[in-house]
């Protein structure tokens, strides 16, 4: 038996992460978070099947609800600007508030863009950027549940009342991108450039939702950037549970996803920065909840004593 739980133990990884390789080899990188999410699903069975008995049944239940949320999220952000017309201009007027008249993806495309036939290093890196919003959030939860389990929840609810509050700006406040703003005149001319640099890319992308389904995206769903939200989300919240030396990357990466974001046309500086707000007020509000609510069952003795006397 034990012979037989280490051999799974092993052994189921290692299958995981050679059918990865080869799937995103073969098929493509899961983008839409249906696949995304069944992959994740795939690889916690993997590193559960030494304990699969008591491990599984718990993965389904503390997964269940949270991916049905995501899950239905998807489904209505495509309809998130079916109340209110799209608005092009106020997201436009703040960043050019903000850099005195400029908006920053005009700016920097004039100087650093040269081009879909001549790609440098920081397009490419500006995409790969850009691309690990896909599964870092995802990816975050899944190590906390195998390794850190007490902390899953905590995380996982975070995530969540983000992405609520994502889809309650977009039903009240859809928004345009600066890519989007460009093709309607609003904005000097940009390009979209991850699709561009994608088309390079010897690898697919695999996604049903977003290129079988387009009702299912939403290119209005710009303000806030939950991009931008997510990026610090997860450095605010890995930030006392990593060394030191981590905390760097930690810090660098909202910065450098907000940086991508605004180069390749994808969202306003202000929109990335109302993102990083929500992240906070997220945070700060969960966090909060959660420390009164498992801070209940301590204090409510000494508050039946101090009733009583």
């Amino acid at each position: 038996m034990r012979v037989r739980r280490e051999w799974l133990r092993v052994g189921g990884p290692a299958v995981f992460v050679a059918g990865s390789g080869l799937m995103f080899a073969l098929v493509g990188i899961p983008t839409a978070k249906d696949r995304l999410l069944s992959w994740l699903l795939l690889g916690l069975i993997a590193f559960s099947l030494a304990d699969a008995k008591r491990l599984v049944p718990r993965l389904v239940l503390e997964w269940s609800p949270f991916i049905g949320f995501l899950l239905v999220y998807d489904l209505l952000r495509g309809v998130a600007d079916s109340v209110f017309a799209a608005h092009v201009y106020p997201q436009l007027r703040v960043d050019e508030w903000l850099f005195g008249g400029s908006v920053p993806t005009v700016w920097l495309q004039e100087r650093i863009w040269h081009g879909e036939h001549d790609l440098h290093w920081w397009d490419y890196a500006a995409w790969l950027v850009y691309l690990t919003h896909f599964f870092a959030t995802f990816v975050v939860a899944g190590v906390l549940w195998l390794w850190a389990h007490d902390r899953f929840a905590r995380y996982a609810t975070m995530v969540a009342a983000l992405a609520a509050l994502g889809f309650a700006t977009y039903v009240l406040f859809p928004a345009v991108p600066p890519w989007l703003a460009s093709e309607r005149g609003a904005l000097d001319p940009t390009t979209r450039i991850v699709p561009v640099v994608w088309a390079e890319i010897p690898v697919e992308r695999l996604s049903t939702l977003f290129e079988k389904g387009r009702h299912y995206a939403n290119d209005v769903a710009a303000v806030p950037s939950l991009h931008a939200a997510y990026a610090l989300l997860i450095t605010l919240y890995l930030w006392r549970l990593v060394p030191t030396w981590a905390r760097v990357l930690l810090a660098a990466y909202p910065v450098a996803m907000t940086a991508a974001l605004v180069y390749t046309a994808e969202h306003y500086v202000s929109d990335c920065l109302l993102g990083w707000l929500y992240a906070v007020v997220a945070y700060i509000a969960v966090a909060a909840a959660f420390d009164r609510w498992f801070a209940r069952p301590a204090t409510a003795p000494a508050e039946a004593a101090l009733a009583e006397t």
